[in-house]
């Protein structure tokens, strides 16, 4: 039997520009993510017979056909044509429809594992097109650090990974935003695609390593239907928080801090709700997490 395990780290958005509606019905998107060390962990076996099967710790995430870890491994195991029945266990920390990536990132570490464990390779085109087909999010997760995302938010590219910082994660208690419903609540506000100012310190922000100003689309959409969590961004900004913005599309709302014990001090201050306390990582850190000693090019054909 072999077996591996490997944890699902979570995201942020420093900014996220909803720029158009799209042909296919999805949007248009410019954003930068940062994945920090809030985690999931998977283990993942390979025994005799056939077939999939998955566990989970949280008894409201569904794991039919419709979750994607399950469906990441589906995916794997008909590529690398696997032999054995595929089991899978998951722990969940990230809180589930928060706007953090929970879902992507485990699918994508599905995805990880699975490559590692059967000790073959894959062009890189080949497994970015299944990370994507799986979900928008998820092709990030194969990568990790500070990334640009264009198109859906599918089309990554690595940029210069910015000072490490300590974030506070708030998931406040009986709120959850729907994606869908979010972006049906953006309507005709978006981002105009043209070279405004917006467009310009996006650029600046994208290829800096210094910080920015944070910047959400739809917070003033969600925040108008859910005043507690324009509240909390406003009291992680009173407790020291260099910035502060709505997760995704949301409900989570995160704080950077620039040391772990302000930002251990204003997590104190939402005894009410989950609350982690986590920092930035770098691409070298996640890479290492999750590829282990030799990094992503040992499972490329060709290293690409």
């Amino acid at each position: 039997m072999k077996r591996i395990t490997v944890p699902a780290f979570a995201k942020v958005n420093l900014c996220l520009q909803v720029v158009g509606r799209r042909p296919d019905g999805y949007h248009d998107l410019r954003t930068i993510f940062q994945t920090v060390s809030l985690h999931d962990t998977l283990e993942i076996a390979l025994h005799p017979g056939r077939g999939i099967t998955l566990a989970c710790d949280d008894r409201e995430l569904p794991i039919g056909r419709e979750n994607l870890v399950r469906r990441a491994a589906e995916a794997m195991q008909g590529e690398l044509k696997l032999r054995g029945r595929v089991s899978i266990r998951l722990r969940k920390r990230i809180p589930v429809a928060r706007g953090l990536g929970g879902g992507s990132s485990d699918a994508a570490a599905t995805l990880i594992g699975l490559l590692r464990m059967s000790g073959q390779k894959l062009p890189l085109r080949r497994l970015t097109e299944i990370a994507a087909q799986l979900g928008a999010d998820v092709p990030v997760f194969l990568f990790g650090g500070r990334a640009l995302g264009v198109a859906r938010g599918d089309q990554i590219f690595p940029l210069p990974d910015g000072p490490r910082r300590s974030i506070v994660v708030v998931s406040p208690q009986g709120i959850g935003v729907s994606t869908r419903e979010a972006f049906g609540w953006l309507g005709r506000k978006l981002t105009k695609p043209s070279a405004d100012p917006r467009l310009w310190s996006f650029c600046a922000l994208c290829w800096s390593t210094q910080e920015g100003p944070l910047e959400n689309d739809f917070e003033v959409e969600v925040f108008r239907r859910h005043p507690r969590l324009r509240k909390i961004k406003r009291e992680l900004l009173r407790a020291g928080a260099a910035g502060a913005a709505l997760a995704g599309s949301g409900s989570a709302v995160f704080g950077i801090f620039r040391n772990p014990a302000q930002a251990r001090r204003a997590a104190q201050k939402f005894s009410g709700d989950r609350v982690f306390v986590c920092r930035t990582l770098s691409r070298v850190e996640y890479r290492l997490a999750l590829w282990g000693r030799g990094g992503l090019a040992r499972f490329l054909v060709d290293g690409r």
